[in-house]
């Protein structure tokens, strides 16, 4: 099995005849991912050709829906028009919406996700958005939506989910012996669709899923939170990494949402409330996966 995203899930690309989109529509075809279209309202009823594969362009994500049975919206729109087009795919009630555009204002992106919220209430709309500013959603062998490379690593029995696009992939990279049931990039925005805690529930539930990996930063509460949610809801082993150990105080790094108030969010703290909750955490990628090694090995 997989998380949220199967051999069976049938992926759209809004935005997928611009640069980056009909490149990673070709890399996602390359990968094995049904791709059944595009959506874009001013080259609706065109097709683009990916290496002899034909797609249809729609003029929007419900028609695309309707007329390909699509499932899942890979989201490649430039910022400016990023809230506007999680907004269609919400409304066309789209079961996964991945956001990869990075620059997102935050406003915006709070906009489209009270807007899900808003669905979720009065039509029990379950749009599930993954990001801004992340890399999606693989499961190797099956699907790949975004951006993730597709040969990094197999199918196996690890879940992984990660704030960091680069630590994804290098994590991915040190435990390709043992291979992964999903990978979930959830970005490091200030506001993000998919939590740490959504991927926990998720891989918890998933039977094929042995074992998770997760990868948080400096900055914010959400992997305290996490550790919380872990002691109190997960049974499976978890391994976790702390991105920033080495980060001067007071100084803002990397993504938007790694920034450092007084010994809030340090790494420290971070690893302190994930070890009080069970969860073995490393110092470095490598660690990490070499702690996440021993414990699959002992399974």
């Amino acid at each position: 099995m997989a998380v949220w995203l199967t051999e069976s899930s049938k992926v759209i690309v809004q935005g997928m005849t611009g640069a980056e989109g009909s490149k990673h529509t070709r890399r996602m075809l390359a990968a094995g991912t049904d791709v059944v279209g595009g959506v874009n309202p001013r080259k609706a009823g065109q097709q683009v050709d990916f290496d002899g594969t034909k797609l249809p362009v729609f003029a929007s994500v419900a028609e695309a829906m309707e007329q390909t049975g699509a499932d899942t919206s890979v989201i490649f729109v430039p910022p400016a028009g990023t809230k506007s087009a999680a907004i269609e795919a919400i409304d066309a009630r789209i079961p996964l919406a991945v956001v990869i555009t990075e620059g997102v204002p935050v406003h915006d992106t709070a906009a489209f996700w009270a807007h899900a919220q808003a669905q979720q209430r009065s039509h029990g709309n379950q749009t599930r958005i993954i990001g801004p500013n992340c890399p999606g959603i693989a499961s190797p062998g099956k699907s790949n939506a975004g951006i993730i490379p597709a040969d990094i690593t197999g199918a196996g029995k690890i879940g992984l989910v990660s704030k960091s696009g680069t630590l994804t992939y290098q994590m991915m990279y040190e435990l390709r012996d043992i291979g992964f049931s999903t990978a979930i990039g959830i970005g490091g925005d200030p506001v993000i669709g998919t939590t740490h805690i959504d991927a926990l529930a998720a891989f918890e539930a998933d039977p094929e899923t042995a074992a998770i990996v997760m990868i948080g930063e400096i900055g914010g509460d959400a992997e305290e939170r996490a550790a919380e949610f872990i002691k109190a809801n997960v049974r499976k082993p978890v391994v976790g990494y702390i991105a920033g150990f080495t980060a001067p105080p007071g100084k803002t790094m990397g993504h938007a949402g790694a920034i450092i108030s007084g010994s809030a969010g340090t790494a420290d703290a971070k690893k302190v409330a994930l070890e009080a909750a069970g969860v073995a955490v490393g110092k470095t990628p490598t660690e990490t996966a070499n702690l996440m090694r021993e414990i699959v090995t002992a399974l």
